[in-house]
């Protein structure tokens, strides 16, 4: 075996000797041996395929037609769900605004509810017996319309209440006839007393008004018309309870007895509903008035918004469209948008920055 030597031993000898095998020293490029010697090398470009101008011209056409297409169905799919914030303007929405009662009774096409139903309705059942409910559509006995809302003062006090105090304070507060001898003296103090008495009621009306009362004393307003309007123990009056399940309708099932319900209905998700509904109307106008930079109104709405929503799909998958539902998707004017997709509140121009993605 030759032995191997180290490369200034290889130079130290003469070029003609056969001991050194391999270079001294290896030379290192990161090209190619066939590339090495070129000069200006450039990796050849794929030439472009050939298309016909007018084929371009079609394509691009069909782009941008398809694109407008999206822009209107988009538009077209926003309106079809409505604004998730203000939903559509009803009578007894906007009377949150004032606090005021409704001049008339809800009318049939304000609840929403359709002739077969009402026909069904204000026919007189043959069987009064609470086992009539299994049925899937049952008629109730009698249909008594809605009572008109009584109306409200602030400080919870009520037209009757405040009558009555006035009537008391007249009373407290004539003058004695036995301490006043004289006749023209005591015709003076009935004069002056009833003139003072009629300031005193024109003042009491003044501060007891819901018009000059503040925002919170509005929004206590319209929590109690809420609970009046909305609550099963008026509703169960004139509205049928939705329609039994299946597994309700099984005789070998024993359902619990509930509860006897105690006062007014407060808790049920209509009532519920209504009340945040009446919350977000006085948030969204003031963030979409001077207090649009105000990022914590803007929370609050938004956790209002999300909380209605999920109020809004559990009562939707309980009663299946019953006239429960019907009712209050009719008087407080919501729409798809409530309740479907995700509701994001932006910042825009436009009255309502609600934005639904789906």
């Amino acid at each position: 075996m030759i032995p191997r030597l180290s490369g200034w031993l290889c130079h130290s000898l003469p070029q003609t000797s056969e001991l050194c095998l391999r270079p001294a020293f290896r030379p290192f490029s990161s090209t190619s041996s066939a590339l090495a010697g070129a000069k200006g090398h450039t990796p050849k470009k794929q030439r472009p395929r050939y298309r016909d101008p007018y084929a371009n011209k079609h394509a691009e056409a069909r782009r941008a037609a398809n694109i407008a297409r999206q822009i209107v169905l988009r538009k077209e799919r926003a309106a079809a769900l409505g604004d998730p914030i203000r939903g559509i303007p009803t009578p007894f929405l906007e009377s949150f605004d004032t606090a005021l009662p409704l001049p008339a009774t809800p009318s049939a096409a304000e609840l929403d509810l359709s002739p077969e139903s009402a026909s069904d309705r204000n026919t007189p059942s043959s069987t009064p017996d609470p086992a009539a409910r299994a049925s899937p559509h049952p008629k109730s006995e009698t249909l008594a319309r809605p009572d008109p809302e009584p109306p409200l003062l602030n400080h919870f006090l009520t037209p009757p209440d405040l009558a009555a105090a006035l009537t008391t304070s007249h009373a407290l507060t004539q003058p004695l006839e036995s301490a006043i001898a004289d006749p023209s003296l005591l015709s003076r103090a009935h004069s002056a007393h009833a003139a003072a008495h009629t300031n005193a009621a024109e003042a009491l009306s003044r501060i007891l008004s819901l018009a000059n009362a503040s925002s919170r004393a509005r929004t206590q307003a319209n929590t109690q018309r809420c609970i009046a309007t909305f609550g099963r123990h008026a509703t169960d009056a004139f509205l049928r309870p939705r329609p039994l399940t299946t597994y309700e309708l099984d005789p070998d099932v024993v359902t619990d007895t509930k509860t006897p319900r105690a006062g007014k209905d407060t808790g049920s998700s209509e009532v519920q509903i209504a009340i945040l509904t009446a919350k977000i109307r006085v948030l969204a106008d003031r963030w979409e008035g001077a207090e649009k930079n105000d990022k914590v109104n803007k929370r609050n709405l938004r956790l209002l918004l999300h909380r209605r929503q999920k109020l809004l799909r559990y009562m939707e998958r309980k009663e299946r469209g019953g006239e429960r539902w019907r009712h209050l998707v009719g008087m407080l004017g919501l729409t798809e948008a409530t309740w479907k997709g995700q509701i994001a509140v932006e910042d825009g121009e436009r009255v309502g920055g609600g934005v639904v993605r789906v």
